[in-house]
């Protein structure tokens, strides 16, 4: 099996992170747009807020999956945060969404005292579903017509994971 790598992203990484979500299944199962705009991603990733955490896996030095995690800059909520991701269409199944998830918990419950980690996920997105509840994400809600996703509105969960320190 390949080897995983993840890494904070850099500036040089948006031609690659705009090519993971050129993917269909990549910007079907976000709220990404088909034919994303390379100087658009360019732009976002020469200009990463303080309170924004950018990923990316590496498979045989190709840039394969992205994740993006805010902190929530509310003071009453800081201790909170959501995130989103896409894996290249090639790759998904082959554990880059595991790899991730992996590094993310690791950084906001060991070094960013989060709490509380949010997503939105389609609720006919059963794989990335169940890769969240692997990582003890629950659904907490839903919500109906949350997005114009091909031609229909489409509903999403609302999946929270809690790290309460005893």
């Amino acid at each position: 099996m390949d080897k995983i790598q993840v890494r904070h992203s850099e500036p040089d990484d948006a031609s690659a992170i705009r090519d993971i979500y050129a993917c269909k299944n990549a910007y079907s199962g976000t709220l990404q747009l088909p034919n994303p705009s390379g100087k658009g991603w360019a732009d976002r990733m020469a200009n990463v807020p303080a309170n924004v955490y950018s990923f990316v896996a590496e498979m045989n030095g190709e840039v394969v999956g992205n994740l993006g995690f805010e902190v929530c800059s509310n003071a009453r909520r800081r201790h909170a945060g959501s995130f989103g991701m896409g894996v290249k269409d090639d790759y998904q199944g082959k554990g880059v969404g595991s790899a991730l998830l992996t590094s993310l918990i690791d950084l906001t419950d060991n070094w960013l005292n989060i709490m509380r980690l949010e997503l939105t996920v389609y609720t006919d997105n059963h794989s990335a579903i169940a890769l969240y509840e692997k990582f003890g994400f629950v659904i907490e809600g839903e919500s109906k017509a949350f997005a114009f996703r091909n031609g229909q509105y489409v509903n999403v969960y609302h999946m929270a994971r809690l790290n309460i320190l005893t």
